[in-house]
Parts: structure tokens; C-alpha cells; sequence
């Protein structure tokens, strides 16, 4: 039975419709802190969550630190080369043992009281305990953390008893497999303070309805009502948008030659070169494949009104190379769209406050923010049953031709293709193009 404290079954039941019949997550889940909380526990710490990229650990002896649901981590690659996580605990009197965000180590001594632990988390000296009863070494090494890795992505699970990683990434694993994104290299990383709920912030994301008011320079490289969405089998939600003629990646300038000679990424087919692709990755994390990068956002919650974002561009290290390489492109692009996203999720927040709005509608071109409603709701119930999703395939542009609409009909193994189950929309609806919003959110920025 659902959990009457965080929705009703009648709610439920309203949100697990098919999307043109459905209503959107009901007013209080973006504002009460005993749902918040609820998420934490039920989301944050029983799911597989990305906490970083095993680039930041490549060798034995390098680490990095991280922080899931303000439970400190240690991350490290082993001398047996195994990446291996723990909490950041000492287990004597709970000192964190490393202060620094990253580095390289023999061992990891606590700064409190010299306790020494090895880097697989083993206890191997701790002065003057020698005398004490019934205290041995073994019995107090780091406590250790449930750690796999898909992609380059470190994810972390703090439940010791959860179904591995391929279970929670379902067909997604098979989907990605031509990929090679753990060879790529973050080149720049933005992150940003937002003023809204974590779930305001990956509706936004799941949807281009915005698009021709809010992102006029996006909707001309992607029009808003050309693309379709996948049908996953797993904890994710994601789909495709078509780049207009001529358009080669994203950028302020157009588009047109924005590339500057930096090749596409390995696995990329013809097709996938005239895509945008955009994954939501449950709980928290964004991925947007372009033709020679992979954009990533990473969602942190931090209380029900404010969610830290974390923005980085990752390209393969043969193109970082290049003499000329410069991305600056892509991210002042990305860095505009990300303003203006922001900035209407802030006035969400603001606006959904008020008692006089209790749950909207989706309007026809939602049914993938329904899809993400879904993921949530399906977890609220807890009721072990997944809600089929509702996809459809946008018309598409002219210049991808009859080829290309064959190729996504008869895609059904996910490599690219349209799932097969959309129907053609009959004509592209009007394309708006109206000036941007202003943008909103504190931003921080990291060359790295």
C-alpha cells in the first residue's frame, strides 16, 4: 500500500494515467520537508547515485572525496587497481581522515589521533590501544560503501542489501554500449545554486514545450517539435532532437561549423551526428550526447526549495589535444541555456507556493516530463509496479529524409533509433521565436 503521508492512492492514481489524462505531482511534494526527507532516505540512500568519474581516481593510490546525502565519502583505486568507496569516518572517535578534495596516498592517517588505515580501508596501527579488551585491528577498518562503475561514472549505492547497478540501468547498459565515455576528460565545469526543487529542475529537463520563448537559440538548432523519446526498460527516461541543416553541434554562433574540426566521439553513427540526445539518469543525474562531447549535470538536493547543479563537459582527450582546441562554444551556449533554465525554475518554486495551484495538467508535448512523474510516483507507491510510458516521435526535419524516418522505424534495439512504437506527428507545429529570459541561479566556475 502507498504511503498515505506521502501521496494518496487517488493521487497516484492521477499521475499513473496515460499523459493526456494524467495531472502533474501534486504541490506539496516540491515544498514539504517531510517529503524531502522522505526522498533521501527512499531515493538518495537506497538507489545508485553518480558521485564522480573513475578519471578522478586513475591510478593506485589516487582518490577523491564525496558527499551523498550529507554522508561523507572517501573513493580510492586500490594496489589491487580496484576503485573501492568508504565512509570518511575514522573509527575512533569519527574524525573525517581526509581533508582534501583529491590526491594521491600510501595510506590515510587521521589528522586527530594517527589511526592509519591501508587503501582497501584496513586498520593497520593505532597507537595505545594495545591494553584494551577485546580490540583487534580487523574489527575496525573504514566502513565500506557499495561502489560500481558504468561509463566512467563512479555511482555509489549506501544500502548494502540493493540489487546491483545493471539492474537499476536496465536496457540503458546495452543502449550506451558502442560508447566510450570513460575515455573522455572534463574540460570545464560550471556549478550553479538554484533556487528550486531537485524534481522542478529534471521536468525542465525532460521537456522542449519551453523551448521557442525561453531558448530561442537552441529552438534554431533543435526545433522544439522535432524528435522523439525512447522507451526504457529501466531507471532512466530520455530521447532525441533533430539538428536543423547545415547545424553541427551546439553553439551561440549557429551552429554552422561551431565544431572547429573537433571530430565526432568513438561510437558515433551518421545518424547520431545529426542528434542531440538527452538522458535522465535516475535519481540525479543529466547526460546530453552531442556529435563531440557529452554534457553532464549533476543534481544535488538541498532541501526541498534549492538544488546544487553541477555542469561539465567532457570530450575525448585526442581532441582536448588538438592545438586548437577550444570549447568555449559549447559552454558559453550551455552556460545561457542553463541561466535561463534556471530562472523559470526559480519562479516555478515561487509560483507553486501558493495555495491557489494544487496540481497542473501536461499539455500534449509533456509525455516525457509525465515519463519522469512517473519514475517518481512508481517509487512513491512502492508497489512494485512500473508505469508504462507513453512515447512519441515529433515530426522530423526535411533534410533528414525518407532514409532517416526508415531507420527509425525499424530501430527497436535502441542504438540511436526511435523506439518504433511513436506515431509521426502529421505537421511540425509553428516555431515561435521570441526573446530569452533573463537567467538566475549563483554560478560558480572551475577551469579544470
Amino acid at each position: 500500500m502507498p504511503d498515505p503521508t506521502i501521496l494518496t492512492a487517488a493521487e497516484l492514481a492521477s499521475i499513473r494515467r496515460p499523459y493526456r489524462a494524467a495531472r502533474l505531482l501534486p504541490r506539496r511534494v516540491y515544498h514539504d520537508a517531510a517529503i524531502h526527507d522522505w526522498e533521501r532516505e527512499r531515493f538518495l540512500r537506497h538507489d545508485w547515485v553518480v558521485v564522480g568519474r573513475e578519471a578522478e581516481a586513475p591510478d593506485d593510490g589516487t582518490y577523491f572525496t564525496a558527499e551523498l546525502d550529507g554522508e561523507p565519502l572517501l573513493v580510492v583505486r586500490a594496489r589491487d587497481g580496484r576503485l573501492r568507496a568508504f565512509y570518511n569516518v575514522c573509527q575512533h572517535r569519527g574524525t573525517a581522515v581526509v581533508e582534501e578534495p583529491c590526491g594521491k596516498a600510501v595510506r590515510f592517517q587521521c589528522p586527530y589521533h594517527a589511526w592509519i588505515y591501508d587503501l582497501e580501508g584496513n586498520l593497520v596501527r593505532a597507537k595505545h590501544t594495545e591494553d584494551l579488551e577485546e580490540f583487534s585491528l580487523e574489527e575496525y577498518g573504514l566502513n565500506g560503501v557499495r561502489l560500481e562503475t558504468w561509463q566512467g561514472f563512479v555511482f555509489v549505492n549506501l544500502d548494502p542489501d540493493a540489487a546491483p547497478l545493471a539492474d537499476q540501468l536496465g536496457d540503458l547498459v546495452e543502449r550506451f554500449a558502442r560508447f566510450d565515455f570513460a575515455a573522455l576528460r572534463p574540460a570545464r565545469r560550471i556549478t550553479y545554486d538554484v533556487a528550486a526543487n531537485w524534481k522542478f529542475v529534471a521536468e525542465n529537463y525532460s521537456e522542449c514545450y519551453h523551448c521557442p520563448g525561453l531558448h530561442p537559440q537552441l529552438n534554431k538548432l533543435t526545433p522544439y517539435d522535432v524528435g522523439a523519446e525512447y522507451e526504457p526498460n529501466g531507471a532512466w527516461q530520455g530521447g532525441w532532437m533533430e539538428l536543423v541543416a547545415g547545424a553541427e553541434t551546439m553553439a551561440l554562433d549557429g551552429g554552422m561549423g561551431s565544431r572547429r574540426g573537433r571530430p565526432a566521439m568513438a561510437g558515433m553513427t551518421a545518424l547520431d551526428e545529426r542528434r542531440i540526445d538527452y538522458y535522465i539518469v535516475w535519481p540525479t543525474t543529466f547526460l546530453s550526447i552531442h556529435p563531440d562531447y557529452l554534457l553532464v549535470h549533476y543534481l544535488t538536493p538541498d532541501g526541498p526549495a534549492r538544488t546544487k547543479i553541477v555542469c561539465e563537459f567532457l570530450f575525448p582527450e585526442s581532441t582536448m589535444a588538438r592545438p586548437d582546441f577550444d570549447p568555449s562554444d559549447a559552454i558559453a551556449f550551455w552556460d545561457l541555456t542553463n541561466s535561463q533554465d534556471w530562472h523559470v525554475c526559480e519562479l516555478q518554486q515561487r509560483g507553486t507556493a501558493s495555495r491557489s495551484w494544487v496540481s497542473g495538467r501536461y499539455s500534449d508535448l509533456e509525455e516525457s516530463v509525465h515519463a519522469f512523474d512517473q519514475m517518481v510516483a512508481d517509487r512513491y507507491a512502492d508497489d512494485g509496479v512500473v508505469s508504462p510510458r507513453t512515447t512519441l516521435q515529433r515530426q522530423l526535419d526535411a533534410a533528414a529524409g525518407d532514409a532517416a524516418i526508415a531507420h527509425l522505424d525499424a530501430s527497436a534495439n535502441g542504438r540511436g533509433g526511435s523506439n518504433g512504437h511513436g506515431a509521426v506527428r502529421s505537421a511540425a507545429r509553428t516555431r515561435a521565436s521570441v526573446g530569452a529570459q533573463p537567467g538566475s541561479g549563483n554560478r560558480e566556475e572551475d577551469r579544470t
